[in-house]
């Protein structure tokens, strides 16, 4: 069995990185909308949101207003521990 994907990216030392993207409207820029990007990323850099951000605004209308980041490492390499021991439940 395999590990998913989104496993060995925390391992790695990737945690889950949320932002709330505030954009104006293209026909009406009074307007603001919110859109909500979550991705697994490393912090402090985070080249996945950049990345993501810079497709927004070459291919996107909606000019971006406010980008809010909230990051939390969920499982860190330090938090596992070898145990010497098996339990069978029948």
């Amino acid at each position: 069995m395999q590990a998913s994907p989104e496993f060995a990216k925390q391992m790695a030392g990737y945690g889950l990185t949320t932002a709330e993207i505030l954009y104006r409207m293209p026909d009406h820029p009074a307007l603001l909308q919110s859109y909500i990007w979550q991705d697994y990323d490393l912090f402090p850099e985070f080249p996945a949101l950049k990345g993501f951000l810079e497709f927004w605004t070459r291919t996107l209308d909606g000019p971006l207003f406010k980008v809010t980041v909230g990051h939390c490492k969920l499982i860190k390499p330090i938090d596992w521990k070898a145990l010497g021991g098996e339990f069978r439940l029948q």
